[in-house]
């Protein structure tokens, strides 16, 4: 991943091979695109070499399992598919023109010009010949001649006859099948089909029927026969390939088994096949062989000489010694679409003939071919023979594929190739390993880098060489952003390397960085890179991308101080989290201007709550420095703002300083800084705020200063705020003020009615109203005044409903006192005794005693400190019962009997849970009540009807002074008016 400076194949200008100064100029020519070959070509060695050396071959037979070669001394010798000679029969005493296996490869049989027919069997001693006495060209083998007992094969030769020899009891039979036409040149049996060519043309027998099939002329214009031999192929049971001279024909055998109307009928035996050409066209060689291949045909084809210009197909002899061409094989369509061309390096082929040279192919199903390729085992083999060679064609393999497309340079062709699992896998090594080789010499160094993955794979010792040799190159930087990490795992060193190579690079500062934050620290060591980074630091090299590789190198060597200066120089926003994380609070005091350039709303805080590491006058001493352009006053403005809602004193000694910044910055909050602070200059204050115009605040600060009258001035003159101006006024509370304030007002007319709306409760509107001039013209004086004498009825119609509700409710309030202080307990002291003990003996009266608190409370008191409300004798002198009341009071009983008219030492009161104690009383019985409590809730409640004022004043002072200080604690007193 380059920068825009890196040149697309690498880096410019760092190649270390050498260069030609001056380049030649070469002109572009348009090549066609070397086609593929289909076969492959070999040599057939073993013993060929030797046996060839003093003789010639003539024929070739090809078995499943062993080849058989004729040659012009008559010998026979059957050969291994390696070539080396398994078996020998000197059959013939002139050329072998002919040879054929059967089908299960146990029978050889060859013809010769010497008149006879040889059939030996390859593993037994078997051997017949048979005399013709003139010479026999052509033979075949009954296909299952090895499992039937006929032992029938057909021969021909010059004599124009074509023979089917057979097996009876009697000996050998021999059948003329045909004569009269010529020379029999070829034949060729297949299953009960027998085709033969002579001079007329090509026929085919059946040998089921016993009749002939079809007859199909020879070709108009070929050479005669004995110059060029016609050649017949059996592709399966009912193709027949012809080829002859410059003409291909294809023949199907078909079987007439319906009638018209597709309906099947009796047909006589001499009708029950017919020939239908399927393909036939023109060449523009010589045809010396012919052979299937697939769904196409391979041809060996002999090119004729140029005679002006043009093809001489009158004769097959070179016109002088030693001019002929090489042959070629081509493989064609059955439309004549030339596939594939390949010239045969035969050797002496200069000398040769048409006739010379012979074509056979191993005999193979077909049946696995599809879209060109063969299953392996299944390919057919092509013997291409002449007089002192042999060539083996096969179709080539993936692997051929691959090594051709490698040789003319189709490397991606060839990886792609090998990926879609042609080949073995080894050659994934071999060919990503020419491939990268290939883009290296041809300077796509970036393309290559990209490969490397996939090439390369998780081969450690692959990669590391390769990272070298690219360091070498000096074209690193291209292969970082694809070496592996993790599985592989390079050495330390490798990865060193790519990074000081990124560093010393400036167009790949970039990956750099990338490259850092993305690779495991632990991988390598970031010293090195480190060294190599710190001497361009101040040099123009030193980019922001680079700085910030270092600062990450920094932090993977927890130099995090370092780390920090360069990010706050490349202004990162994360440089907050980095202190915070780091802990860095010390590090950043000379980094006060940068925080705030970066991200005022998180350097305020920060530094104000690291105040007592970064002290205040610290911060403004920098911010103060700065230059102009930062907007350092402002910074400084958020920093003492925030500093002084934290602490009003910290920063005092900059108050008059923040003075001018509110008044720059935020002119409303400068008024709650005027109000908060102490710490700044009056008259300096003054004198920003009148340059600012912020008159509130002159106002503010005029009045702090005692000038008061002045103050008023500015409000009504200018701020013309009669409101604020009255509560300026009542704050002070000067009457010369008011004086003031009604003179100032009485200059403008409209003022006036504006003073009279606003100092109701201040000043007697009554008041104002006297000093108004007479004829001076008041705005809206009668609505005004209206208004006045409306808001005054209503005040005092809710003062008198206010004072109705409040006496209401001191009469309820004290009639409710009253009844509390009618209610008492008597106790003796030998209820007394009982319950101490009571209390002493079990602890699980512990939480009673907290029902009971107030009484408890109240006994231990009682006898403690207690004292008698009327002889004022503490309750332990006496032996005496004590009357207790629910106001608190306690008498002796017998204080309180000579105090009441009847008292009854076993009667009480009821509780206060009574509702009226007066109806609940028993008949007969005596109330008795709290002196003290009855006293004054009685004299009380009679001045609530005579004063309620006076009333409301002794209220208080008999609760506060005479009743206990729990009693005011009770729910009678909860629900008292607000005014007690």
């Amino acid at each position: 991943m380059a920068s825009d400076h890196a040149s697309e194949n690498g880096v410019d200008g760092d190649d270390e091979r050498e260069e030609e100064d001056d380049e030649e100029e070469v002109e572009e020519e348009a090549v066609e695109e070397e086609e593929e070959p289909r076969l492959k070509y070999q040599r057939m060695g073993g013993s060929l070499s030797s046996l060839l050396s003093t003789d010639a071959a003539a024929s070739i037979a090809i078995a499943e399992r062993m080849i058989a070669l004729g040659t012009h001394d008559g010998t026979v010798h059957i050969l291994d598919f390696q070539g080396n000679q398994v078996k020998e029969f000197s059959a013939h005493s002139a050329t072998v023109n002919d040879l054929c296996f059967d089908a299960e490869g146990e029978y050889v049989s060859s013809c010769s010009d010497d008149g006879s027919v040889v059939i030996n069997s390859l593993f037994t001693d078997e051997r017949m010949k048979f005399e013709y006495h003139r010479p026999m060209k052509s033979i075949a083998l009954d296909p299952d001649y090895s499992r039937k007992s006929t032992r029938r094969f057909v021969a021909g030769g010059l004599a124009g006859q074509l023979f089917l020899n057979s097996k009876t009891w009697l000996g050998y039979n021999k059948q003329v099948l045909h004569d009269g036409e010529g020379p029999i040149h070829a034949v060729k049996w297949r299953t009960c089909l027998i085709a033969w060519a002579n001079d007329a043309g090509v026929k085919v027998y059946d040998m089921v029927n016993n009749v002939r099939v079809t007859f199909i002329e020879r070709p108009r214009g070929s050479p005669r026969p004995e110059l060029l031999l016609p050649h017949l192929v059996w592709q399966d049971d009912t193709l027949l390939v012809i080829g002859w001279g410059t003409s291909v024909k294809v023949a199907a055998i078909r079987t007439n088994s319906l009638g018209a109307n597709g309906i099947q009928k009796s047909i006589p035996a001499s009708s029950a096949k017919y020939v239908d050409i399927v393909a036939s066209f023109q060449t523009s060689y010589y045809i010396s062989g012919i052979a299937p291949f697939g769904d196409a045909l391979v041809v060996l084809a002999y090119i004729p000489e140029k005679v002006n210009g043009e093809k001489d197909f009158s004769s097959t002899m070179p016109s002088r010694q030693g001019t002929a061409q090489r042959p070629e094989v081509r493989i064609v369509t059955w439309k004549n679409e030339e596939l594939t061309t390949d010239a045969l390096p035969v050797h002496g082929f200069e000398h040769y003939k048409a006739k010379d040279y012979a074509l056979a192919h191993a005999p193979f199903t077909g049946s696995s071919y599809a879209g060109g390729q063969w299953a392996a085992g299944d390919e057919p083999l092509y013997y291409i023979v002449s007089p002192k060679d042999v060539v083996i064609a096969r179709p080539r393999d993936a692997e051929d594929h691959i090594a051709w497309l490698l040789q003319h340079g189709f490397h991606e062709k060839a990886l792609a190739a090998v990926e879609a699992g042609q080949g073995r896998n080894e050659l994934l090594d071999e060919v990503g390993s020419r491939y990268l080789d290939h883009l290296i010499v041809e300077r796509k160094y970036a393309e290559a880098a990209c490969l490397c993955p996939k090439l390369l794979r998780g081969s450690a010792s692959a990669w590391e060489r390769w990272v070298f040799h690219f360091a070498h190159l000096r074209q690193l930087p291209v292969l970082v952003p694809y070496m592996p990490t993790e599985n592989p795992r390079l050495s330390d060193t490798a990865y060193e390397v790519a990074l000081v190579a990124l560093a010393t690079n400036p167009a790949f500062h970039n990956v750099l960085l990338s490259t850092v934050q993305s690779w495991p620290p632990t991988i390598y060591s970031s010293l090195p890179v480190i060294s190599a980074i710190e001497p361009q630091i101040s040099t123009s090299s030193m980019t922001g991308l680079l700085k910030e590789a270092l600062a990450e190198l920094y932090v993977i060597n927890s130099q995090y101080e370092k780390a920090l200066a360069l990010y706050a120089d490349l202004m990162k926003p994360e440089i907050f989290d980095f202190i915070e994380k780091n802990n860095l609070h010390d590090a950043i005091h000379e980094k006060v201007v940068q925080l705030m350039m970066l991200d005022s709303k998180k350097a305020v805080p920060l530094l104000i709550h690291h105040r007592d590491n970064i002290p205040p006058s610290e911060v403004v001493e920098q911010l103060l420095s700065a230059h102009k352009n930062c907007n350092a006053k402002y910074f400084l403005h958020l920093y003492l703002h925030s500093l002084f809602e934290v602490d009003v004193n910290a920063g005092k000694e900059y108050h008059d300083l923040q003075v001018e910044l509110y008044a720059d910055y935020e002119p409303r909050m400068l008024l709650t800084f005027l109000r908060l602070s102490q710490h700044y200059k009056l008259d300096k204050a003054y004198d920003v705020c009148v340059r600012n115009g912020l008159l509130r605040e002159q106002v503010f600060i005029l009045g702090r200063m005692g000038n008061a009258k002045r103050a008023l001035a500015v409000m009504i003159d200018k701020l013309e705020d009669i409101e604020e101006a009255v509560e300026f006024v009542s704050m002070q509370q000067d009457d010369e003020l008011w004086q003031e304030l009604i003179k100032q007002c009485l200059r403008k007319p409209e003022m006036v009615g504006m003073l009279l709306e606003h100092t109701v409760g201040n000043l007697d509107p009554l008041y104002i109203v006297t000093m108004v001039p007479d004829g001076l013209k008041v705005p809206r004086l009668r609505d005004r005044l209206v208004k006045i004498i409306t808001d005054y009825r209503t005040e005092t119609s809710l003062r008198k409903g206010c004072n109705e509700i409040l006496k209401t409710d001191c009469v309820n309030l004290l009639i409710k006192y009253y009844k509390e202080a009618q209610r008492a307990v008597c106790m003796d002291s030998t209820e007394e005794e009982k319950h101490s003990k009571a209390v002493e003996s079990s602890s699980t009266l512990e939480s009673q005693r907290g029902s009971n608190v107030g009484s408890i409370e109240l006994k231990s008191r009682i006898r403690g400190s207690g004292r008698c409300c009327l002889c004022f004798d503490p309750f332990s002198i006496q032996n005496v019962s004590v009357v207790v009341f629910f106001c608190c009071h306690a008498y002796h009983a017998t204080c309180l009997a000579g105090g009441s008219d009847s008292f009854n030492k076993g009667s009480y009161v009821a509780n206060s849970d009574d509702k009226d104690d007066d109806e609940d009383a028993p008949a007969g019985g005596s109330q008795i009540r709290c002196v003290l409590c009855t006293t004054a809730a009685g004299f009380l409640f009679n001045k609530v009807w005579d004063d309620f004022d006076q009333a409301n004043l002794l209220f208080i002072f008999v609760s506060r002074l005479i009743l206990p200080r729990n009693l005011r604690r009770h729910n009678c007193l909860t629900n008292k008016p607000a005014f007690i």
